[in-house]
């Protein structure tokens, strides 16, 4: 998920390509363009946001990754929820995994794969392994992997500044856009300075106990100010919504709005012929699907070798995105093909790096 970089020219020195490096949870990319992690290594760019199914709260785990990935880089939070009690919801959020666990998930997708190492090769990767863990430790600094069963440890929010807006009985979106507007504020660039990166986490925008929710203009005009605010800020924001709730043109203006769109769906529950025709489907809790990609600061396209992915969740811990390949002809089961999408580097066909 990147933040954006206002610049003079096309020519313009980067003068923040160094200091934004060292920033926690940041990393520099292209044209001027700063990096934050969704929290989900398969998924890694801005205003984004995600159209809920209303048969299953699947946005809701994309959600807490991305408010656990920001906690545990300290970064500020604000968080925005119809339910009667927001704060109640950090309770729900992931812990880190430890290293441990990194280390043998990395051993059993290894197995998965079919990886075989001659022993003389196995023995000189052994000899050199603290140099790989390094380089994993690295990245685990950009992107943690979270489980689920193990909630965020309550040093996390006493760190920083939580704060947390309900949204159920405002009459109008007034009171929510003085609340971004006021934490933005606080995360404005400067020129060339490091500056810790803000988050903003908005779910079900439109829900129906909200009074707001009848306001179509109204809301499109708070996403639009919303917008333009994050553009000038060193801030993320996520906005899930159910676009059920939106007439036609309403959901096609949200997504337009958004620079970054995606949806997510339910799998129905024993379908023999989906099973038969996806591999992994008992694995499966969902489909994610990527329906426009951030390109800030650039004018060329982005072609991506795949936007429909499975969700998963490994021992019902840890959230996966996967590739979303067909079966063997014969419909046999067998282990997927396909890749997982990663936040950094390239890999094979199936790779999300966004």
């Amino acid at each position: 998920m990147a933040t954006t970089k206002p610049r003079l020219s096309s020519f313009s020195r980067n003068l923040s390509a160094v200091s934004s490096s060292q920033t926690p949870g940041v990393k520099c990319g292209p044209n001027g363009t700063m990096f934050v992690s969704s929290g989900i290594a398969d998924l890694d760019r801005s205003l984004v946001m995600v159209m809920e199914d209303a048969e299953a709260p699947h946005h809701m785990l994309l959600l807490r990754n991305f408010m656990s990935q920001g906690l545990v880089h300290g970064q500020p939070l604000l968080y925005a929820s119809p339910s009667k009690d927001p704060r109640g919801f950090l309770g729900t959020l992931p812990s880190p995994a430890s290293l441990k666990h990194d280390k043998s998930r990395d051993r059993e997708s290894e197995q998965e794969k079919g990886l075989r190492i001659a022993w003389q090769y196995k023995k000189y990767m052994g000899e050199n392994q603290p140099n790989f863990d390094s380089h994993r430790d690295n990245k685990q600094d950009y992107c943690n992997e979270f489980d689920f069963r193990k909630p965020l440890e309550r040093h996390y929010f006493t760190r920083q500044r939580v704060n947390c807006v309900g949204i159920q009985h405002s009459k109008n979106l007034a009171a929510l856009q003085e609340h971004c507007a006021s934490f933005l504020a606080q995360h404005q660039r400067n020129d060339g300075s490091s500056a810790l990166a803000g988050r903003i986490a908005i779910q079900s925008l439109c829900a129906p106990q909200c009074e707001h929710s009848n306001m179509d203009w109204e809301m499109l005009s708070f996403i639009k100010s919303l917008k333009g605010m994050v553009r000038s800020s060193n801030a993320v924001v996520v906005i899930t919504f159910p676009p059920s709730l939106l007439s036609l043109s309403s959901t096609k203006r949200w997504q337009h709005m958004a620079d970054t769109l995606l949806s997510v769906a339910a799998i129905p529950d024993e379908d023999k012929e989906l099973a038969k025709l996806l591999s992994g489907y008992q694995d499966m809790v969902g489909l994610l699907n990527v329906q426009k990609v951030a390109r800030l600061n650039t004018q060329v396209p982005l072609i991506l070798e795949a936007t429909t992915f499975s969700i998963k969740l490994q021992k019902r811990r840890f959230l996966v995105l996967e590739c979303l390949n067909q079966a063997p002809v014969d419909g046999s089961s067998g282990s997927s093909y396909g890749t997982s999408g990663s936040c950094s580097g390239s890999s094979k066909a199936g790779t999300v790096d966004f």
